[in-house]
């Protein structure tokens, strides 16, 4: 059963023009857009509180108390389903995949502004993750609480229901769209686009957080279109991954680099920075040519940039001190 998403964030977000950074990636003034889902209000703003509208307008109509979910220690879903819970006056249980302790910084230290419970996992992969967090659902309904358990990055059908919306404003935003370039992570963002947009028009780029993020999309979208949606067919580059889902490799470092010194705009080394250096090798090997509309979509992540060791010292080493 479908239940309304309740409001959580501002939309329609923004889309800009990016003249100069289409200029440094070889691309024409007019062929790039940015869309600021960085810009969507709750918590920090990002992509996860489009879907966070509907799972939570879910969890609330089956009379949920509490929002559980899980994530990498730096997650942004996490940060953003715990800024959801204070505006809806629910509790939230973040159970993370590490350790306490390795740091304090990004999005833990929004994480314990906005009232949220850590349990740490320890060093689990996705299915010790998962049975974490059913172990704390469980736990929670002994002692009386109703917990509502939140999917790993807000990614689900109902979730990616919030990316149909962005696709329908992308469209009336910028109609002669070509291609829309955006992380691909746990799935629901692309799904949602690829529902609205169709397949030809979304161009993913992994960033390592799913052994297999083109079935999960496949699996999201599907039940969202009539189109036949198959993994196979969908546009996804997954030559940005590095050595791992938590490295900063070198194009990120240089995509942070450079949307920031041509636009202004602040990405990060784990999503965003990705879904540009992405877009970057797209247009070196043709797949997004000049003459054609491209949207980058913005999804936000920017507390994950100071929780990052590696790219807090790349953007320092970037300062230039005069001595007075």
């Amino acid at each position: 059963m479908s239940h309304p998403p309740v409001q959580l964030g501002t939309f329609p977000t923004p889309v800009e023009p990016a003249p100069r950074l289409a200029a440094a990636l070889g691309l024409g003034p007019d062929d790039l857009w940015v869309k600021r889902d960085d810009l969507t209000g709750l918590g920090g703003g990002g992509n996860k509180i489009r879907k966070l509208e509907w799972l939570a307008g879910a969890a609330l109509a089956e009379g949920a108390d509490t929002l559980v979910t899980t994530g990498a220690a730096q997650s942004n879903h996490a940060r953003l389903t715990a800024a959801a819970a204070a505006r809806l006056g629910l509790d939230a249980v973040l159970v993370l995949r590490g350790a306490p302790g390795r740091s304090r910084s990004g999005n833990l230290a929004l994480d314990g502004l906005l009232g949220a419970r850590l349990v740490w996992a320890g060093d689990v992969d996705q299915a010790g993750l998962d049975a974490a967090a059913a172990e704390v659902c469980a736990r929670l309904r002994s002692g009386g609480a109703r917990p509502a358990l939140i999917p790993f990055g807000g990614s689900s059908t109902l979730g990616a229901r919030g990316y149909v919306r962005c696709g329908e404003e992308l469209r009336t935003q910028v109609p002669d769209l070509r291609t829309a370039v955006v992380a691909l992570g746990s799935g629901g963002t692309m799904a949602g686009l690829v529902a609205a947009l169709g397949t030809e028009s979304v161009l993913g780029v992994d960033v390592g957080a799913l052994a297999d993020p083109a079935t999960a999309v496949e699996e999201f979208a599907a039940p969202l279109t009539a189109e036949k949606v198959l993994a196979d067919r969908l546009r996804v580059r997954r030559d940005q991954v590095g050595s791992g889902y938590a490295a900063l490799t070198g194009p990120v470092a240089e995509a942070l680099r450079l949307a920031a010194r041509t636009e202004g705009i602040v990405l990060d080394p784990t999503y965003t920075g990705r879904a540009l250096a992405g877009l970057a090798a797209a247009v070196r090997d043709g797949d997004v040519r000049p003459g054609e509309k491209t949207v980058f979509v913005h999804t936000g992540g920017l507390p994950g940039l100071f929780g990052h060791a590696d790219a807090v010292a790349y953007a320092e080493a970037g300062a230039v001190t005069h001595e007075h």
